[in-house]
């Protein structure tokens, strides 16, 4: 890792490394200024380096009006911009994000989604783990599928969508036997998950003319392809506890 041995060089492999973890470990008892700062102490940055650089990551996760508040007045979404701007206090190369949006308010999300696009578009490396496929369709430019602890497939959004489940999908609600028979011979590849069938290709537009002709009033869409679609075809729908 940055052209370093791990086991000779952790403390500069750490120094230029910032990680957001998924639990809330901020400090309750200092304020939202002060657990940057004391954090930057880890890495031996100078007090006014470290003060700079604090008030400038507030105003980055737009935090500069909570400033002196104690940690828990914060929301939770303030909460997750607090502990992505304290991973960025020793300006890391590298930026390693647990889950980072887990139970936020889509108002919350796409705020910190911003930021995150703005730190990858200035060259900050980022390794995340996220159960939204949005967001990994939004801020990976490269990806990895895992299920029960093995990999299953890696590339590029776009191309694992194209790959494994094409352009469109159409969703068939309550289709009756007629339908599927008109499924059956179309030869697109399918679920059929009992109330509904999920087909899946490029150039559908004629099958669901035809689907939604013979539906009879039956919900019918036509839509675009997901990163989701790829996932839940590749590790299927069964409930994982």
């Amino acid at each position: 890792m940055f052209d370093r041995d791990i086991t000779l060089h952790a403390r500069f492999i750490k120094g230029k490394t910032g990680v957001c973890p998924q639990e809330n470990n901020l400090d309750p008892d200092l304020t939202v200024f002060q657990n940057l700062v004391v954090y930057a102490c880890y890495f031996s940055i100078p007090s006014a380096v470290a003060r700079q650089r604090a008030d400038h990551l507030l105003c980055f996760m737009s935090l500069q009006h909570r400033r002196d508040a104690k940690v828990k007045e914060l929301s939770g979404g303030m909460m997750r911009r607090l502990i992505i701007a304290r991973a960025l206090i020793n300006n890391p190369q590298m930026l390693i994000l647990d889950e980072p949006s887990t139970g936020l308010d889509p108002q919350s999300r796409h705020q910190i989604w911003e930021r995150l696009s703005e730190l990858r578009n200035r060259g900050i490396t980022m390794l995340l783990t996220t159960h939204y496929m949005d967001e990994a369709a939004r801020l990976c430019d490269r990806l990895i599928i895992m299920d029960q602890g093995k990999i299953l497939v890696e590339g590029t959004p776009a191309d694992l969508i194209r790959h494994h489940v094409g352009k469109h999908v159409i969703e068939v609600n309550d289709p009756d036997e007629e339908i599927r028979k008109h499924i059956t011979k179309a030869a697109f590849p399918y679920e059929d998950l009992g109330n509904l069938v999920l087909i899946y290709g490029d150039d559908q537009e004629q099958l669901f003319h035809d689907i939604t002709l013979c539906n009879r009033g039956r919900h019918c869409l036509l839509r675009m392809a997901t990163l989701e679609d790829v996932f839940l075809r590749l590790t299927g729908r069964g409930l994982r506890e």
